[in-house]
């Protein structure tokens, strides 16, 4: 990818971030969400937006729904942050790394605790 789609992905995910916190949804408002990476098309056409939240399960599907009917607003707030001939349409799609790092992580400390625990044993 160009560095200058790179730039404009930075500022179109600096922009939508502002716009999420002005959201009034309350489905959005329940998970803490976050966007953990923005890929525009070379185009400028499209910018999908990789979203990460922590709550419970239906909290966390209920601030998709809302991040997504809310879409037009947030191009619209990216338009008027976003100096671009064209704002792209906004397509917000559910990012797992970070609840699948900490699944991991309590992995690995189970792990570590067992072998401890065995090594004690001995």
């Amino acid at each position: 990818m160009s560095n200058r789609i790179d730039k404009i992905s930075e500022e179109v995910m600096r922009a939508l971030s502002d716009a999420i916190r002005t959201l009034k949804d309350p489905r959005v408002s329940k998970a803490l969400v976050s966007i953990t990476h923005c890929d525009v098309t070379g185009d400028l056409r499209y910018a999908k937006v990789y979203v990460s939240a922590m709550g419970s399960e239906e909290d966390i599907k209920e601030a998709l729904r809302g991040l997504r009917s809310a879409a037009g607003f947030l191009r619209r707030e990216v338009g008027m942050r976003v100096n671009l001939r064209y704002t792209p349409e906004i397509l917000i799609e559910r990012d797992d790394s970070i609840n699948y790092g900490a699944h991991i992580n309590e992995l690995i400390k189970k792990v570590s605790k067992e072998e401890t625990r065995s090594d004690d044993n001995k």
